[in-house]
């Protein structure tokens, strides 16, 4: 027998239990009387009008056959008879969600949650539930992008509980939402909790869909990169190379260019990196996906910085940062901004660089968040929204600070940069942080705590990586 499609599925799902037998008889005795059929001729030649009458008082739940018949008597598909669901409303809000990504892609971030918010709703009311389902990963992406990390993650999970009876590939999207959303807030660990969690149960499972994997592998290499764990990136993103060639989707092939090209910086292999960037962007440009390209030109801006080539690295940060300010991408904008201000203070523009990095950080006081150069409204780094970086903005004006004399700033800024991090378990940067601090507190004559913060910093790179799960998750059957 043919595999039933999805659709089929949730037909044969909605017609079981007794409230759902009434409405379908209800159902039908609506539309046979719109079409003005008698019992007799709707039930002819495979059923009897007694056969029918009993359905349509609810009486008798039909069968799959006897629904097919029917469906095909009145003219409607199998699903809607089973369900009351229009394949045409099915389409057109498929259509809405395309055009609601197109727009998050190339437009107005708000415009596109407007629409998602939408489209949501109607998919609600008529009762779609994969198409409230990809409306709610929309509005997810929609919050990642301004800075809502909460709330994102709270679209997430109502995504991934309304698909909770589906296959895990199909969930694999909300889960990677929710894990890139932990991400961004600094929370490494449960990041990579739940991507290791859903590998190893497709793994476990034999579900092997390449899609799905790829998708997780790839939302993986970045907070190993982070933790320092750079030998489970480094198989993350041997394992997504391996797996590219099953997959036809250009965006998800994009995603893995560029989490291999992180583990290739980390190896200081540059040239390799910018390559595989390069073939991102190249597909990023084809799908018109804005926010995408903005991070190309972001990680070909850090690529340059680490060459030592300032003056390009900067071009591409400020463009990275233009694109995503255009699309009100406010908390990437302000993390390009952090690493800007890194290359400004390298090339000797320290006043530009604390200039950019101050509003970033601000606690209160219009005065202290104005607009940036951009002509946006300046956003907030904190502990829950961007802990990595408004670590790494603190880690820069405590430099700043130290390089001209200010040794009470320099270490408030360090201090602040740690407590931050601690909580991120993003190690290499904890072990840079505390041997600044215990070069500062050496200089100052203060002995003993300079040795606290060194024998910190090396306990933090003496253990890097550590997650929630232990042991690495278990590998698909490739490249064997």
């Amino acid at each position: 027998m043919a595999e039933k499609s999805a659709g089929d599925s949730r037909a044969a799902r909605a017609g079981s239990g007794a409230g759902a037998t009434a409405e379908i008889g209800r159902r039908v005795l609506r539309l046979r009387t719109e079409r003005g059929f008698t019992q007799r001729q709707l039930a002819e030649p495979a059923y009897t009008a007694a056969y029918v009458s009993t359905l349509e008082s609810g009486k008798v739940r039909p069968s799959e056959a006897a629904l097919r018949h029917l469906a095909d008597r009145l003219g409607i598909t199998y699903e809607e008879l089973a369900t009351g669901r229009s394949p045409r409303d099915a389409t057109r809000l498929r259509a809405g969600l395309t055009d609601a990504r197109r727009t998050l892609a190339t437009g107005d971030t708000e415009d596109a949650a407007a629409r998602f918010a939408a489209l949501g709703a109607e998919a609600d009311r008529l009762g779609f539930p994969d198409e409230r389902a990809a409306a709610l990963l929309g509005l997810g992406d929609c919050a990642m992008e301004t800075g809502e990390l909460i709330t994102a993650r709270d679209h997430f999970e109502a995504a991934e509980k309304l698909l909770a009876d589906e296959p895990l590939p199909r969930r694999v999207p909300a889960i990677r939402g929710r894990a890139v959303s932990h991400l961004l807030a600094g929370e490494l660990r449960y990041s990579c909790y739940l991507l290791e969690s859903a590998i190893d149960e497709l793994n476990a499972c034999g579900l092997h869909d390449p899609n799905a994997l790829l998708l997780l592998y790839t939302a993986s290499i970045a907070p190993y990169m982070d933790m320092g764990a750079h030998g489970r990136a480094v198989r993350a993103a041997e394992l997504s190379l391996a797996l590219a060639p099953s997959v036809d989707n250009p965006e998800l092939v994009a995603q893995m260019h560029r989490g291999v090209a992180r583990t290739l910086i980390a190896e200081g292999r540059t040239a390799e990196a910018d390559a595989s960037l390069a073939k991102a962007q190249e597909l990023y440009e084809q799908l018109r996906l804005r926010t995408d390209l903005a991070h190309c030109h972001w990680m070909r801006g850090y690529v340059h910085a680490q060459d030592g080539d300032l003056e390009r690295a900067e071009s591409e940060l400020r463009t990275a940062r233009d694109m995503l300010a255009s699309k009100r991408a406010a908390l990437f904008t302000v993390q390009v901004e952090v690493e800007l201000a890194d290359v400004l203070r390298r090339r000797c523009r320290t006043a530009e660089a604390e200039a950019l990095l101050r509003p970033l950080l601000a606690r209160s006081g219009a005065s202290d968040t104005g607009a940036s150069d951009t002509g946006r409204e300046a956003v907030e780094l904190t502990a829950e929204r961007g802990a990595v970086h408004a670590g790494g903005a603190h880690r820069l004006l405590g430099l700043i600070a130290d390089e001209r004399g200010d040794a009470e700033g320099a270490e408030e800024h360090y201090c602040a940069a740690l407590s931050l991090l601690e909580r991120t378990g993003a190690a290499g940067d904890l072990a840079d942080l505390c041997r600044l601090l215990g070069d500062l507190l050496r200089r100052e004559g203060r002995l003993e705590a300079a040795m606290d913060a060194y024998r910190t910093g090396l306990g933090h790179r003496a253990a890097p990586g550590t997650t929630t799960l232990g042991p690495a998750p278990a590998e698909p059957p490739i490249g064997n």
